[in-house]
């Protein structure tokens, strides 16, 4: 057999650890006893030449497609080696092997989970940090009573700011709620009249929390022209508030939490406040 280790450039080149594979299967194969003549010499030649040049062998494909008709379904090492088309023996047998794409992908997905994972951390966090500001958020509707300030229109949001006043979403002044008065939390006349007021605050949010909230306006009490002004009522508007069609106002005088404060058609009385008395 012709040696084609230098005279063959186009023939296929053994990597080190697949040179030291072939000649154990070869060694293998010389040591059975059915092999040709044939078969036995161009083992031998193989054999030989890889001994000498290792890894810089240079194979032919008719070459190579001989070693695996004569190698295939030998024992090796207690298994049976997997027979595969010629091609596959030029491919597998003798060529780096393909890294395999999930290795390939496996940071890219690694990045990609850790992208997502921190949006959707980001997202949660703006939300809880919404909610802790817009507590007591709901809506109202209806129509508005006769009053000389614009009808609020219907749907709209409101937070609570006390026991006693909203906020309407998108307005400069708050309302106040009439026919009752709750202890102030922010200047409080002692201690007790402010722990009573956050009491106040936080029962009203339950309140429009669990029920359906309506929210009306309601003229001021106060004199003519003054409305929407400093003048009248610090500038809030008036309204009252009924959820599931009970004025809330009384239900947090029922609990002892508010007492009765009903104004005139253009004046009030002075504001009750009895919490800090005795």
């Amino acid at each position: 057999m012709r040696d084609t280790s230098n005279s063959n450039p186009g023939g296929a080149a053994l990597l080190l650890f697949e040179t030291e594979h072939l000649r154990d299967s070869i060694r293998t194969a010389l040591a059975q006893t059915t092999l040709t003549p044939w078969q036995r010499n161009f083992l031998s030649d193989v054999l030989a030449r890889l001994e000498r040049y290792g890894s810089k062998t240079r194979l032919s494909d008719k070459q190579l497609s001989k070693l695996h008709q004569i190698l295939g379904g030998e024992v090796r090492g207690g298994a049976v080696v997997r027979q595969e088309p010629r091609t596959a023996v030029n491919t597998r047998l003798f060529r780096h092997r393909p890294r395999p794409l999930l290795s390939r992908k496996a940071p890219w997905r690694r990045r990609r989970l850790v992208r997502d994972f921190t949006i959707v951390a980001v997202i949660a966090l703006v939300g809880f940090f919404y909610s802790l500001f817009e507590i007591g958020k709901t809506t109202f509707q209806g129509a508005a009573q006769p009053s000389s300030v614009a009808a609020v229109q219907s749907n709209q949001a409101f937070t609570i700011t006390d026991g006693d006043t909203v906020h309407v979403s998108g307005e400069l002044a708050g309302t106040r709620l009439v026919g009752f008065n709750t202890p102030e939390k922010f200047s409080p006349q002692c201690e007790y009249e402010r722990q009573l007021g956050e009491r106040a605050s936080a029962r009203l949010r339950e309140l429009v929390a669990h029920g359906s909230a309506r929210l009306t306006k309601v003229a001021c009490a106060c004199a003519p022209g003054t409305e929407g002004t400093k003048k009248c009522n610090h500038g809030r508007y008036c309204g009252t508030l009924l959820v599931d069609g009970k004025d809330v106002g009384s239900i947090l005088i029922s609990e002892g939490l508010a007492v009765p404060f009903v104004c005139g058609q253009a004046s009030c009385p002075p504001t009750p406040r009895p919490w800090c008395k005795g």
